[in-house]
């Protein structure tokens, strides 16, 4: 056995003899009794501990309940004097909020104000802006004339003198030394001669003598002559159905009383082309013939239409010879028919063929049924659009562009390319009339340079619009630019070929015989009363063109019978 095991044994056998003792030790009551008499007294200390600790307990409750009613009434006084800080709290808290309120309400109103101010102020400004553009577009407007436009001269009243397009050649005006005297050409229908024999003073004095030499003076006198032919024949009666028959009159004697294309003539040469009235040519030719002829209203008003059916089939040679001209000038022109606006369409050439058409109203519509419907060869016209489509080439009216040109000069003051343009216009023109005229040659450097000088100035006219658009009040100036640009043919067309005129005169001319008759002596009452006239009208200006005799021209269509 080792030590290690001795000594466990040892120990254990220690520990088994104080359990037996204390075995024992109760077997006898003895270790009880004590451990009773132990227990009894531990017992009364702790309920002597517990009735100590009761009195404390109860001198605690009186304490915390004394404690607690104080805190009580502390906290009461507390909560009331936090009760009426908070009311006054709250009391200022409302002051400030109206105030706040009141403070905010006046600052939207201060900011209403403003705004409403800024608004009116903007809508002022806007209004002073409108107002201003305008007043500049009126004046535009206002200062629209014959010089700046395409308006006519006859819509501007009290305008100054229209300058002479000629150039002066500083001479005197009349007859210029050197030149022959051209006299008045003598009539050859004398019907009187009278001798006036000299004077007793010139043939007793001593120092004249006779030269073999005559003056001769004419006086002419005028008067109209009537001549009224009687047409008498027989009447036979039937006997079997009692009719009655005679011998055919003439066919021109419809009426008892019938005028010849004399009267017809007169009559309405006066009315249409010297622009009478129906009232005062009837009064004009009843004084001049003494009373003798007296035509009614009605006759004079349907001389226009019987005229114009009578000419038909000339009318029909004017529209072949327009079309298969190589050159048409081509206008349109207004008119009241009845109150309501009507519009002429005129076509025209160098030849003087003359074609005056009645439209409802300009355009496509208005070109349809005219020469220039079809028309293959080169047209000039005023930039109307209806008129610039037609034709294989066209020529736009440089008397308008000039005016155009003028206009921007005047609106568009910080602009130079419309000055450069205008003195060229100026330049051209008269350069290709010289040549025509035969008082130049033809100088195809010159042709070169004024085309280049062209090109320069519509490159100068688009850096002007680029660094300064034009205004929504005039863009007139710009449009001309930029036809100018994309259509250079239609305004260079009168240098490449000098045949081709650089204006529209020839029907801007005939335009003004159709608004003289329309505006200044009467106002058509009918669609057809404005076709008859118009027909009329076209071979009244080509018989003028063609140096025909009017009166005698008019008098033998009137003579014929009317053309189916």
């Amino acid at each position: 056995m080792t030590d290690r095991e001795y000594f466990k044994m040892t120990a254990l056998q220690y520990i088994i003899q104080d359990l037996t003792r204390k075995i024992k030790a109760f077997e006898s009551d003895e270790k009880y009794i004590k451990m009773k008499a132990q227990h009894i007294k531990e017992i009364r200390a702790l309920e002597s501990e517990i009735k100590k600790l009761k009195r404390d307990l109860s001198k605690a409750h009186i304490e915390i309940v004394s404690v607690r009613k104080n805190w009580s009434e502390i906290f009461d006084d507390l909560e009331k004097e936090h009760k009426q800080e908070i009311e006054q709290k709250d009391r200022e808290i409302e002051k400030l909020k109206n105030k706040n309120l009141e403070m905010a309400r006046q600052r939207d109103a201060a900011l209403d104000k403003l705004r409403d101010s800024k608004k009116s102020e903007y809508q002022a400004k806007s209004e002073l802006e409108e107002a201003k553009e305008k007043i500049k577009e009126l004046n535009i407007r206002i200062n629209k004339d014959y010089t700046n436009s395409s308006k006519p001269s006859s819509q501007s009243p009290n305008h100054k003198a229209i300058p002479n397009g000629r150039v002066k050649s500083g001479k005197k005006p009349g007859g210029q030394k050197g030149h022959d005297h051209h006299p008045r050409k003598a009539p050859e229908n004398v019907t009187e001669t009278v001798y006036i024999d000299a004077t007793e003073e010139m043939i007793n004095n001593p120092d004249l003598r006779p030269t073999r030499k005559e003056i001769v003076k004419y006086l002419i006198r005028c008067r109209l002559v009537i001549e009224v032919t009687k047409y008498v024949t027989p009447v036979y009666r039937n006997r079997k159905n009692g009719s009655r028959v005679h011998a055919p009159f003439p066919a021109n004697l419809k009426d008892e009383i019938n005028y010849d294309g004399t009267v017809k003539a007169c009559a309405f040469l006066l009315k249409d082309t010297c622009n009478v009235s129906v009232g005062k040519t009837q009064n004009y030719l009843r004084e001049i013939s003494g009373g003798k002829l007296n035509l009614s209203a009605g006759m004079i008003s349907n001389l226009t239409k019987e005229f114009s059916d009578k000419t038909e089939k000339e009318r029909n040679d004017i529209y072949l010879d327009l079309y298969t001209s190589p050159v048409m000038h081509a206008d349109f022109t207004f008119g009241r028919v009845n109150g309501i606006t009507g519009t002429v369409l005129i076509c025209a050439n160098e030849n003087g063929a003359v074609l005056y058409q009645s439209k409802e109203k300009k355009g496509d519509e208005g070109v349809k049924g005219s020469p220039l419907e079809f028309y293959e060869g080169t047209t000039i016209s005023d930039h109307e659009s209806a008129l610039i489509k037609h034709g294989s080439r066209h020529q736009e009216c440089m008397v308008h562009v000039r005016r155009y040109l003028i206009s921007s000069i005047e609106n568009e003051k910080n602009l130079t390319w419309n000055h450069k343009m205008k003195e060229w216009v100026d330049e051209s023109i008269p350069y290709r009339n010289r040549v025509t005229d035969g008082l130049e040659e033809e100088n195809s450097e010159k042709d070169t340079e004024l085309l280049n000088r062209y090109d320069e100035i519509i490159k100068l006219a688009e850096k002007e619009y680029n660094y300064e658009p034009p205004e929504d009040s005039f863009r007139d100036g710009y449009n001309l630019f930029r036809r100018m640009k994309e259509d250079k043919d239609d305004y260079v067309l009168f240098l490449i070929n000098k045949s081709i005129s650089p204006n529209n005169n020839i029907a801007e001319r005939y335009a003004r015989v159709y608004k003289r008759k329309n505006i200044q002596a009467m106002c058509f009452r009918s669609k057809e009363g404005v076709k008859s006239f118009c027909n009329s009208l076209s071979i009244i200006e080509t018989l003028k063109n063609n140096g025909e005799n009017l009166f005698i021209a008019v008098t033998d269509r009137f003579n014929k019978t009317a053309e189916v």
